[in-house]
């Protein structure tokens, strides 16, 4: 993964802008499928839950990226 800007329509944006949106809809449905399975009523703190889901998500992510490049 190249770590510049990319061209989005005419917008330079950050590539870890992008990595984060596709972490957060990557997060959305597991949450969704922690919801339904009753996992969430089960863990002390729902919202720091999924937000180190989010982390999780987003940090392999970036790990990948870079061991690829």
């Amino acid at each position: 993964m190249r770590f510049s800007e990319l061209n989005l329509f005419g917008v330079y944006v950050a590539p870890i802008a992008v990595t984060m949106l596709a972490a957060w809809i990557v997060m959305l449905v597991l949450r969704q499928i922690a919801s339904h399975t009753g996992l969430l009523r089960l863990v002390w703190h729902p919202a720091l839950f999924v937000f180190s889901i989010y982390i999780i998500v987003l940090s392999s992510w970036i790990l990948i990226a870079a061991s690829l490049s």
